[in-house]
């Protein structure tokens, strides 16, 4: 079994993915820091952080990945007739420390987080370099859904999402994937499967293929504007 890496807080390089653990879920190193440079290094090499409170510094990068893109993005006739219908209207980037507050919030299965202050803290930085982003889903002026992650070149990382009401998160998401598509990027990082991702139409690449889809897309120039106003998410 590979050793697990110790990171140098002088250097940001990284082991290579493939020396990830294959159990639990692809833990490739330990330690570091949280500096806006050491997370686009990861980013771009297909590894984020992911740890509890009390907890080192642990940086993953999984093995099959979970992907969605944004060309097949799949939304439900129940849910496009929900769309046509709702309220609800959606932003980008008119405030993300409430977003990742939001997100950071205990969930029903548990009151642990792996946003912890210091993670907010790390990508508030990356919010402030424009490199982290986040979505609003709005009911009046009432925050009620919403996500952040990490664009990259073509790519954009999903990092974590809340939902205060029905299909909150379901309509950020989408609003992000056309406004995603409308500015050419081609990959959506969703890290870990779950149903509703699925749901959407997010299937699952290899790591090998991930990070070599990673090391070019990430490199390539889309239109950097995230700043929008509120909006209706349209089928």
């Amino acid at each position: 079994m590979t050793e697990l890496r110790w990171l140098d807080s002088d250097s940001l390089d990284f082991p290579p993915s493939n020396e990830a653990l294959t159990n639990p879920n692809g833990l490739l190193a330990v330690g570091g820091d949280l500096t806006p440079a050491r997370l686009v290094a990861a980013y771009r090499r297909g590894i984020f952080p992911w740890y509890e409170q009390g907890q080192p510094l642990l940086w993953w990068s999984p093995d099959p990945r979970t992907v969605l893109l944004p060309s097949s993005l799949h939304i439900s006739r129940s849910m496009g007739k929900f769309l046509r219908q709702t309220r609800y209207t959606v932003t980008f980037d008119r405030d993300f420390a409430a977003v990742i507050s939001a997100c950071a919030e205990p969930r029903d299965y548990t009151d642990a987080t792996w946003i912890t202050a210091d993670m907010q803290q790390a990508y508030m930085q990356l919010h402030q370099w424009q490199v982290a982003h986040s979505v609003e889903v709005w009911d009046g002026d009432e925050l009620i859904g919403g996500l952040y992650g990490v664009a990259l070149g073509k790519v954009f990382f999903g990092e974590s999402m809340f939902s205060r009401r029905s299909n909150a998160s379901k309509t950020g998401f989408i609003a992000l994937v056309l406004h995603l598509q409308e500015r050419g990027c081609e990959l959506i990082d969703c890290q870990m499967p779950t149903d509703h991702l699925h749901s959407l139409g997010a299937s699952t690449l290899s790591r090998k293929d991930f990070v070599a889809a990673l090391g070019e897309l990430c490199n390539e120039q889309v239109p950097t504007c995230w700043q929008a106003m509120p909006r209706q998410t349209e089928n």
